[in-house]
């Protein structure tokens, strides 16, 4: 249990369990930055962006990123894209007329 959160990950048993203890922390750390106190219901109604956020900081089982910044970084951008795609154009715009 982790800031009223349940975690669950799976190791093997020559992997450091202490580096898996950070990782839950660095992920509710990033988490608590980016939907402000994190809760269960930001996680299951926006569990797109909770994933999201995992995917940039651990990749195939190994930690990608360990700075903050640079991940929480990575996901604005990635918002920002988000956005730019879902605002409505005319067709005229998309011509670029």
């Amino acid at each position: 249990r982790y800031a009223s959160l349940y975690f669950c990950c799976a190791i093997e048993g020559q992997d450091n369990e202490l580096i898996t203890l950070e990782l839950i922390h660095r992920y509710v750390e990033l988490l608590d930055k980016y939907f402000g106190s994190v809760c269960e219901l930001d996680i299951i109604f926006n569990f797109e962006k909770a994933y999201f956020i995992l995917d940039e900081f651990v990749m195939g089982g190994e930690v990608q990123d360990t700075s903050k910044k640079s991940v929480l970084k990575a996901i604005e951008q990635a918002d920002l894209l988000q956005e730019e795609d879902e605002s409505p154009r005319s067709v005229l715009e998309e011509m670029g007329l």
